[in-house]
């Protein structure tokens, strides 16, 4: 399973994330976490993203794409990944692209949780109220000013993104507005929609098919005893058959020997 999950702030991507990286086996990927893992291994691509990052630069599409690369290539991300902040521009969706091919796979969906910014705003905006109201302090960046900033930046962001994989036909909208258990019901009925994950009949059949196709050590020996015991039979039909048709060519010989012997004694009384 190989997705990328797109939502604003507010929209319960990251708890969506997390119950599928629990009930898949999968991994979330994340730019920034994945950036700072390769830095502190000392891994290449991770010491040329320190050296950019220590002066103050923003790390190129390429590094980004080379760490993607690295990780998801180790034994943890082999039943699949969520990719989380990336790509963010098309040139990095096709870069992924690009990437993806060369390790022959392939992107099952874009799953874009959709949502009403405004009432996003009206939760935030309650949110700090009760906060108020219990006397403690709001967090700076959990007001109604800096959402609106944060969903202007997000649209303007992914849009593009949103168009491009719209035309690949790999996005899915889900209503982000739901509650949490309807959101994760329609993103699991999406995957198995569009075959990213197997269906329990299926992995029924193929185990089936596993088992009749490899009898187990018993049915084996069953079988051979089985073909033993046909093949017993027809030897002894075979003996049987024999045995009758030799008897009359020794009758039919001894027969004209004792008539000549007859026909000799009359003469000699004659």
């Amino acid at each position: 399973m190989k997705i990328i999950l797109l939502g604003p702030p507010g929209s319960g991507k990251g708890t969506q994330a997390q119950r599928l990286v629990h009930r898949y086996n999968i991994v979330q990927l994340s730019t920034g976490e994945m950036l700072r893992a390769a830095v502190a291994a000392g891994t290449p691509i991770g010491l040329k993203a320190k050296d950019i990052m220590a002066v103050g630069g923003l790390v190129p599409d390429e590094v980004v794409v080379g760490i993607i690369s690295d990780r998801i290539d180790q034994d943890d991300a082999k039943n699949g990944f969520i990719l989380d902040g990336f790509p963010r521009t098309v040139p990095q969706a096709e870069a992924l692209d690009d990437l993806l091919k060369h390790k022959h796979m392939k992107l099952d969906a874009v799953i874009e949780l959709r949502v009403n910014e405004s009432a996003l705003i009206d939760r935030v905006e309650k949110r700090a109220e009760e906060t108020r109201a219990r006397g403690e302090e709001v967090r700076v960046d959990d007001t109604a000013e800096v959402l609106v900033k944060r969903l202007a930046a997000y649209r303007a962001q992914t849009e593009p993104l949103i168009h491009y994989y719209s035309e690949k036909r790999k996005l899915l909208t889900v209503d982000g507005m739901m509650t949490i258990e309807e959101v994760t019901r329609e993103i699991s009925r999406i995957l198995h929609a569009v075959g990213a994950v197997e269906s329990k009949a299926s992995k029924k059949a193929g185990s089936a098919k596993r088992t009749s196709g490899k009898p187990t050590p018993k049915a084996a020996k069953t079988a051979v005893q089985a073909r033993a015991a046909a093949k017993k039979p027809a030897k002894s039909a075979r003996k049987v058959v024999k045995r009758p048709s030799s008897r009359p060519k020794k009758a039919v010989k001894k027969a004209p020997a004792r008539a000549a012997k007859r026909v000799t004694k009359k003469r000699a009384k004659a």
